[in-house]
């Protein structure tokens, strides 16, 4: 499966969440992002690059949560 696959597959299932579901997400998503960030410091990090695709997928949510507040009605 390539990558881009692997996002469309990542973005479908954002776009099937509700609002309540992705702010929950986000607050889990922000909550590892902090404990790597953590493990970062203390030089006990095992995959950096898991740090990037935490800050994207944070933004991914976000850019939906957006999304779904400005939808008119």
């Amino acid at each position: 499966m390539s990558a881009a696959t692997k996002l469309a597959m990542k973005m479908s299932e954002i776009r099937e969440k509700t609002a309540v579901e992705l702010a929950a997400l986000s607050r889990d998503l922000r909550q590892d992002l902090f404990n790597l960030r953590l493990q970062k410091a203390s030089s006990q990090l095992e995959k950096p690059a898991r740090l990037r695709t935490l800050r994207r997928d944070i933004a991914r949510v976000e850019t939906r949560l957006t999304e779904l507040r400005h939808k008119p009605a």
